[in-house]
């Protein structure tokens, strides 16, 4: 016979279960989707002096709304010529 000494208090699980259906990755995607045309939508109706004025040009404005985690200002060329 085994004899416990002391208490162990179980508390509510704070560690939700991630469980992710097909329909869920879906609909993130779909959501990611919509965030892109939004963004390109919103600097598409930028005039090109407002894109100017933060470090873009129209013809990066699918590249910026595609890669959004991506600093557009650090993908351009260096070349030695431009400097």
């Amino acid at each position: 016979m085994s004899t416990f000494h002391g208490t162990t208090e179980l508390g509510p699980a704070t560690a939700k279960r991630q469980v992710y259906s097909p329909l869920e990755t879906y609909w993130n995607a779909f959501q990611e989707w919509r965030k892109r045309q939004r963004l390109r939508a919103t600097l598409c109706d930028l005039s090109d002096r407002e894109l100017m004025d933060i470090g873009t040009t129209r013809g990066e404005i699918d590249y910026i709304a595609s890669n959004r985690s991506i600093d557009p200002r650090g993908v351009r060329s260096s070349h030695p010529m431009n400097v």
